[in-house]
């Protein structure tokens, strides 16, 4: 009987035991590795719950198509690529026109925020990033005529896609109808949305984002920013691919439209919001560490599992606050001579040492 006894409580101790070691089902979860398909149809690995939020993504994409389809029966069909307001039309005053024109502007505004449906994202982005408006500027046969004038040559413009922009690329061929739609997507891009000389072969435009991402940090996430700096983490270690490839190459698919359905309508600002976001998720996990590589690994982990768009964008307009596009130009300004400095400190530096 004292044996019986004896060997109950040891039964009892050992299953509280193994109920202490034994993870969570969401530690458990969280640990299986599974592929599964993203809503572009890539095979994409990740978790049990990776796989739990993108269908809940899935839903809520077809949840917002139905605000749209609604809007778009209320308001006519293509209300949303904002025409511009040059004449008086249907005896309908200047002054109306001007107020239904800044709604709409509010309105999809807001909408854009929320994600476009991929099936309207092809005419949207060609719309609000301008890509319409400088098509409209050039002879119907100009890309026609640039492809045979190219036809079969290396260019620097090819070079140029080839080392850093061929992720972008990939994603808006991906994207709209056609190649010429792509073409002018990249060309606004490049000439519009973002810094100058981002893609240059001294990479000049992205250094000065870099820095001006710093500021930003100190700024927007000081106790993070300190913490970094006592570590001697270099921001630039994991920034310097989300500003060249626009998060292509390191957010999922459909949180990486997201993020361009907003930068194509409010400009390369948003850039520094989604970025800071990323680092304002994890403040807290990120102040407990203690080793440069313990930021990278909390880092690439959560954008790994960035399924959710909602969350990120968030954070990155709701908690970030705001900042102007005057106040980053004015940035960029103060950093750009800093840059130029260094570079050809270093330009002169490797003469030197070639000469020697």
């Amino acid at each position: 009987m004292c044996r019986n006894e004896t060997r109950r409580v040891m039964s009892q101790e050992l299953q509280t035991l193994m109920t202490y070691y034994r993870p969570s089902i969401h530690a458990r979860r969280a640990n299986i590795t599974v592929k599964f398909q993203d809503l572009y149809g890539f095979t994409v690995e990740g978790n049990v719950d990776d796989v739990n939020v993108l269908n809940e993504v899935r839903e809520k994409v077809r949840q917002q198509g139905r605000v749209w389809w609604e809007l778009e029966a209320r308001k006519g069909a293509n209300w949303y690529l904002l025409p511009g307001i040059s004449s008086i039309s249907e005896g309908i005053a200047v002054s109306s026109l001007k107020l239904s024109f800044l709604a709409n502007v509010i309105t999809l505004k807001k909408l854009i925020r929320k994600g476009i449906p991929p099936v309207l994202r092809p005419k949207v982005w060609f719309s609000v990033s301008g890509a319409a408006k400088k098509r409209s500027t050039v002879p119907e046969s100009y890309y026609s005529d640039l492809i045979d004038a190219v036809e079969g040559r290396v260019t620097h413009a090819t070079r140029q896609i080839d080392h850093g922009l061929n992720y972008v690329a990939a994603l808006l061929l991906l994207v709209m109808k056609t190649e010429e739609d792509a073409f002018w997507m990249l060309a606004v891009l490049l000439e519009d949305v973002l810094v100058t000389d981002c893609y240059t072969d001294n990479l000049s435009g992205c250094h000065v984002e870099q820095r001006v991402f710093k500021d930003l940090l100190t700024q927007k996430c000081p106790r993070i920013a300190a913490h970094l700096e006592a570590l001697e983490f270099d921001v630039s270690l994991v920034a310097t691919e989300w500003f060249l490839c626009l998060f292509s190459k390191s957010l999922p698919s459909e949180t990486t439209m997201r993020v361009w359905d907003v930068l194509f309508n409010e400009g390369a600002k948003v850039l520094f919001h989604v970025a800071l976001a990323i680092f304002k998720m994890k403040e807290e996990e990120l102040l407990l560490t203690n080793q440069i590589g313990d930021v990278l690994s909390i880092i690439q982990r959560t954008i790994h599992h960035l399924y959710n768009p909602d969350e990120l964008l968030t954070v990155a307009f709701d908690k970030i606050g705001s900042m102007t596009t005057n106040a980053i130009t004015k940035q960029r300004k103060k950093q750009k001579s800093v840059v130029m400095a260094e570079l050809d400190q270093r330009l002169r530096r490797l003469n030197r040492s070639k000469d020697g």
